[in-house]
């Protein structure tokens, strides 16, 4: 459990980004990449862009898990876009990369690490900047030709919240990030595998909305770093892939499972919580939570805490499948 710890001048001083990080969507669209399964939302693009990836990501992905802890060096806390991000990077204390590089080994025991670690982890500048160089060119060759796609999405899902900030201020926004959050002031309680405090002591909170980020919202590990919080956006239906008809709701329930296509189709008619949804799909509250969870991480149903419940509604993207369900 991440537990982030307010003051009433923190709540004065949040903000929401404005524009994708692109070191922080470089970081998330890696971790696709590695996985197995993108999902109905993210399966396009990773098709398309895995031929793209240039051969020195692999100085990346060695310091990237996929499921846990990647280090707090490679998401610098920055403004001024990519350009400024690579120069924090190059000019990265030593300091800060020997701990975290130290917290990365400690983390991932069983992990066979390069032996550039070493050179990393005592700054040697050539290796910094063979780096930096590395993610300039994963982030031109793969999210580049995505970009105004990505910005699109990022700014929908702010404009979106911009929204619920007006009609129901700090506590709406925050009580609607994610299934995963709950905000009962002065704590914001984020459901994870760790389990640590940040208290933000006056700094405020930058909520920074991801297009690649797929799960709980997440933010840097060292909690005296400038505080922010990455947490996942709605997208709108086939961004990668403008055009392209939903698939063909006849193999629906092959597509997603059965009991995945009936919980779906029942939240066509509204909003549910999850004992609604058991019952209709003929299941236990458990088992039905993990068919929604899985649901929710392919972008087809949306979740939000209200009160001591959590309701469920479908997405367009799970609205276009259905649309296809209805195909002769």
């Amino acid at each position: 459990m991440l537990r982030i710890h307010f003051t009433g001048e923190d709540l004065a001083r949040i903000r929401i980004a404005a524009e994708p990080d692109p070191m922080w969507e470089m970081l998330h669209s890696l971790k696709l990449l590695r996985g197995r399964d993108a999902g109905v939302l993210f399966g396009p693009w990773r098709r398309e862009s895995l031929p793209r990836v240039p051969p020195t990501a692999r100085l990346l992905t060695a310091l990237v898990d996929p499921a846990a802890y990647s280090v707090d060096f490679l998401t610098p806390a920055v403004g001024g876009g990519l350009a400024a991000q690579l120069e924090a990077l190059r000019s990265t204390p030593r300091r800060r990369l020997a701990e975290d590089l130290r917290e990365f080994a400690r983390i991932n025991p069983a992990r066979r690490l390069p032996a550039w670690f070493r050179e990393l982890a005592e700054g040697e500048t050539a290796v910094v900047g063979r780096l930096a160089d590395a993610a300039h060119a994963y982030v031109d060759a793969v999210l580049g030709p995505f970009w105004e796609r990505i910005r699109a999405q990022v700014s929908r899902d702010r404009a979106r919240r911009s929204t619920v900030l007006v009609e129901g201020g700090w506590d709406a926004v925050l009580s609607t990030l994610h299934p995963s959050v709950r905000w009962e002031y002065p704590v914001l309680r984020i459901e994870c595998r760790t389990d640590y405090d940040i208290h933000l002591g006056g700094r405020g909170l930058v909520l920074q909305p991801s297009h690649f980020r797929r799960c709980s919202p997440t933010t840097l590990a060292d909690p005296t770093l400038p505080p922010v919080l990455v947490h996942p956006i709605e997208h709108d239906v086939r961004w990668a892939s403008p055009g392209v008809s939903p698939a063909d709701g006849r193999a629906l329930s092959a597509l997603i499972g059965p009991t995945r296509a009936v919980l779906l189709s029942a939240l066509a008619d509204g909003v549910a919580n999850t004992g609604e949804l058991a019952r209709l799909a003929g299941t236990t509250a458990p088992n039905a939570s993990r068919h929604i969870t899985a649901l929710r991480e392919a972008a087809l149903v949306s979740s939000q805490r209200h009160r001591n419940a959590t309701l469920h509604t479908v997405t367009e993207l799970g609205l276009a499948l259905l649309e296809g369900g209805n195909t002769p």
